[in-house]
């Protein structure tokens, strides 16, 4: 089992599009594919077409602690999908204590839901430091930095790295991390020198584009994935590159090739 962590120092830089679109390239290759959603927010689901009034969730009071494979749904093209469920104040503070009374709580009740060894599991956290990025970043094999190509996004770049290197380096199951600039569009000269400057900084094959491309939110408003709403758009191409990417540095293979340069 490889467990994938997409995790930003800021919000609003679509780590919940990234994990959607991973998932289903991975399963549309033959990958036996959990998507989790360790965020309050719980928005993955809706990537999906999951119905809004679904409520159940890993951190849901209707949830018997311990058996998070109950709340394992299906969504479009058969993806696996664990929702954080809709919760009320004092069950997102139930389950932040849950976190604090054991670090390992996530990697300990992934384990227990029985997955194929071959599995791959995306989880999807909250934007900058806390409990979630804790736990996420204890479980990973992977950690997929999310970015923007913009001053915000490069400003935190330092902080967010040391974090990953503080909780994954020194483990010997951690296999390295991966950067990914969503929606990037070279038509503004700023993001596209911020992209260069991350390619040279962190090694070209450590950062893969996602262009901006409207399909992608009009996938969203139809609860599905770009991969399945518009598979020949440039987005579907950068995530299956993007997806390739990852997958040689855990160790899978997937059945498709890259078609173009990433940048």
């Amino acid at each position: 089992m490889k467990i994938i962590s997409i995790i930003s120092a800021n919000g609003g830089v679509g780590k919940t599009t990234i994990a959607a679109n991973l998932a289903t390239v991975f399963k549309k290759n033959g990958h036996h594919v959990l998507a989790v959603d360790f965020d309050p927010k719980n928005s993955l689901r809706l990537h999906f077409g999951i119905d809004l009034l679904h409520t159940l969730g890993i951190a849901s009071s209707k949830q018997i602690l311990g058996k998070w494979s109950q709340a394992i749904i299906k969504g479009s093209d058969d993806v696996s999908i664990l929702p954080f469920g809709n919760t009320s104040a004092d069950e997102r503070n139930n389950f932040i204590g849950e976190m604090s009374n054991n670090p390992m709580l996530l990697k300990e009740q992934l384990i227990t839901l029985g997955l194929p060894n071959n599995a791959i599991v995306l989880v999807d956290t909250p934007a900058g430091p806390s409990p979630y990025l804790d736990q996420s970043l204890s479980a990973a094999n992977l950690v997929i930095l999310a970015n923007h190509a913009d001053g915000a996004s490069y400003s935190m770049l330092q902080m967010i790295n040391a974090l990953v290197e503080q909780q994954c380096r020194t483990r010997v199951d951690f296999l390295g991390s991966f950067y990914v600039i969503n929606q990037l569009d070279r038509s503004r000269q700023l993001a596209g020198d911020i992209a260069d400057i991350m390619s040279m900084q962190l090694g070209a094959e450590n950062v893969g584009p996602i262009h901006h491309d409207q399909s992608v939110q009009e996938a969203f408003a139809f609860g599905t994935d770009v991969i399945h709403y518009a598979p020949d758009s440039r987005a579907s191409m950068d995530f299956i590159e993007v997806s390739l990417l990852v997958s040689q540095l855990i160790g899978i293979r997937l059945g498709v090739t890259a078609h173009r340069d990433s940048f």
